[in-house]
């Protein structure tokens, strides 16, 4: 039987991917790319304290990939390579991504997986138009709040939002309800798989500009898509202790 590690975002569709691998493959844990300077996670500005306490209410052990300031894409597989393999001594034989349906971004992940000779699993890959699945992912019981916004779709209101009918209803006509293109992010506060919710509050909101690289390698985070929409809007939360 396979050993399965969730690559785990702390967003809605990591959560959604989550339910749907607990109901059929043995799970080893979760693995979570941070920044190694801020210790947030890469493209959501969580805190690590607010990662840590979703692992608490899973109940599986959190593999921590920590990627180091301006690496370009090379350096980049080569850290998530040596990860791969670290998670693979630790029984791991297939890994696993709540991506929805971009074919690029799936092909990629495929190439890094078969570099280190992991399978990989895409559970709820194109399992329905995305305005069904966030329906769904609402339906299900899990509660998201959104964390992270693109300042070409979005201004700073929607950020602090829950991820709800309202917030779908409110969505500009050109963003994908479960902003599959980057549009937005969201943190899972709680979710059928945790043992209880997250307690949280919001802290401030942060503007990000993101200046293009001279080299066409680097990029604004590591592993991200240089699309250069550079204007991002992002929601600091805090353990509400």
């Amino acid at each position: 039987m396979h050993t399965t590690w969730l690559h785990w975002s702390g967003g809605k569709d990591s959560a959604y991917a989550l339910t749907k691998l607990s109901q059929k493959e043995k799970l080893g844990g979760i693995v979570t790319s941070l920044s190694a300077e801020f210790r947030r996670i890469s493209m959501h500005g969580v805190r690590e304290e607010l990662l840590d306490a979703q692992a608490e209410a899973i109940g599986l052990p959190l593999h921590k990939v920590l990627i180091p300031r301006d690496c370009n894409m090379q350096d980049y597989d080569q850290v998530l390579s040596t990860e791969m393999e670290h998670l693979k001594t630790m029984g791991a034989t297939r890994c696993a991504f709540g991506d929805i349906f971009l074919e690029d971004l799936r092909a990629y992940r495929q190439k890094q997986m078969d570099a280190v000779k992991l399978e990989t699993s895409f559970p709820i890959w194109k399992e329905a138009d995305t305005r069904t699945m966030a329906k769904s992912i609402i339906e299900s019981g899990i509660k998201a709040i959104v964390v992270c916004v693109n300042g070409k779709h979005f201004d700073k209101s929607f950020l602090g939002r829950k991820y709800d009918a309202d917030f779908l209803n409110d969505l500009p006509s050109e963003v994908d309800p479960c902003g599959e293109n980057g549009e937005f992010h969201t943190f899972v506060y709680d979710s059928p798989n945790f043992s209880s919710a997250i307690p949280i509050k919001l802290g401030e909101k942060v503007d990000k500009l993101y200046t293009p690289a001279s080299n066409e390698e680097d990029e604004p985070e590591c592993g991200a898509k240089p699309a250069w929409d550079t204007q991002f809007y992002f929601q600091d939360l805090l353990l509400d202790q």
